[in-house]
């Protein structure tokens, strides 16, 4: 119905920066909210950050301040804007949409962002 795909993850030192972009295709009705969940090492998956069809936005208190998500609702897209990323920030991000014509969650297949010295 509705495939998510991301891109921008890598390797990065402490304290760089990194952009997540994730796109929606297929058969979409109306996606009222996008975000990033991600799963750490050993964790389980938390919410990093959302937005919905509002632009009010959402962020796990990790985040507050070094991360920044965005939408451009004309292209169902979403990105994540991270500075100072910090080793605690290791993991695997998934993309996320609610469609609110399916009544549906759906999910990226995840990219891996790794910050090590």
């Amino acid at each position: 119905q509705v495939q998510l795909v991301e891109s921008g993850g890598g390797l990065v030192q402490p304290g760089a920066s990194l952009r997540l972009s994730c796109a929606a295709s297929g058969s979409i009705f109306e996606i009222t909210a996008m975000g990033w969940y991600r799963q750490r090492p050993g964790k389980q998956r938390e919410l990093v950050a959302r937005i919905n069809s509002h632009s009010t936005t959402d962020y796990v208190d990790s985040v507050k301040g070094r991360f920044t998500v965005s939408r451009d609702s004309g292209e169902n897209a979403v990105y994540l804007r991270m500075v100072s990323l910090k080793t605690e920030d290791t993991a695997v991000y998934y993309c996320y949409a609610y469609d609110q014509g399916w009544r549906s969650d759906y999910w990226g297949q995840g990219t891996q962002v790794t910050v090590s010295s």
